[in-house]
């Protein structure tokens, strides 16, 4: 499948759940006509979507899941007021882990931004993010190497996404990647609710060596559209006192290094 059709499908798909919870259930014919594509087309999108577990697939169509609804992405500055102590202590924790000579990549977020405030204690590193707000804090520092990959801007995120960040970004290696979630399911794995952040996340941790989530304890346990990666992808996972036992459980038990602030 070809990068233009991938995109039409997610568009597709999301367009499909925003119908769903709208109306509460969908017919297979209903939205075979809607976007003009064949039933067996929308037959695999909901197959799909129930095995993400955001619908229940019932006879001649689909109908919705009471818990999930179309979540709006909130602006940067609303997420950055959020849970800001946990938010500071989770950055301190991550700093912990950098050496200086390491090349890293923060990703856009309001708790990697946390993490980029945190850096005056080092001299020599280079630093690759699709933040236009963390690379302006950065900015500050006068000895570090910055990198951004170009794209689409995302204004209520203040991230550069689409084709033109993803394959700049396949261009890099990196020693660490600290990523911030809007979900995670520790069966499933990380997402975001934004599909085209979510592809670019994808490739962020294909590139990084280790892979280091930072990520307060009210996004487990939730699923957003844009599946991002595994557990199985994760090396270390660093959170508040909030975290669920099992969820720390599950993560140990997969080998996850859990750093609890």
């Amino acid at each position: 499948m070809d990068k233009s059709a991938n995109k039409s499908t997610v568009i597709r798909r999301a367009k499909i759940l925003e119908e769903l919870d709208l109306m509460g259930q969908v017919t297979v014919s209903d939205l075979s006509n809607k976007f003009n594509i064949s039933e067996v087309t929308i037959r695999n999108d909901l197959t799909h979507l129930e095995k993400q577990n955001m619908l229940i697939r019932a006879r001649g169509g689909a109908i919705k899941i009471k818990f999930f609804k179309m979540e709006i992405d909130p602006p940067i500055s609303d997420k950055e007021k959020e849970f800001l102590k946990e938010k500071q202590s989770i950055a301190k924790a991550a700093v912990k882990l950098i050496e200086d000579g390491d090349t890293i990549v923060l990703d856009s977020g309001s708790t990697t931004t946390e993490v980029a405030k945190n850096l005056e204690g080092f001299n020599n590193l280079t630093i690759i993010t699709n933040a236009l707000n963390i690379a302006s804090i950065l900015s500050e520092y006068p000895d570090f190497n910055i990198y951004m990959p170009g794209g689409v801007l995302r204004k209520k995120s203040l991230s550069l996404v689409g084709s033109l960040a993803s394959e700049n970004f396949k261009k890099f290696y990196c020693d660490k990647l600290f990523l911030g979630v809007d979900g995670f399911d520790t069966l499933q794995g990380l997402s975001t609710p934004n599909a085209e952040e979510a592809h670019l996340n994808s490739i962020m941790v294909r590139m990084a060596k280790k892979v280091i989530v930072v990520s307060d304890s009210r996004k487990f346990r939730h699923r957003r559209f844009g599946f991002i990666a595994p557990v199985s992808e994760i090396h270390v996972v660093i959170t508040d006192s909030g975290i669920e036992e099992e969820d720390k459980e599950r993560l140990v038990n997969s080998g996850v290094e859990v750093i609890i602030v």
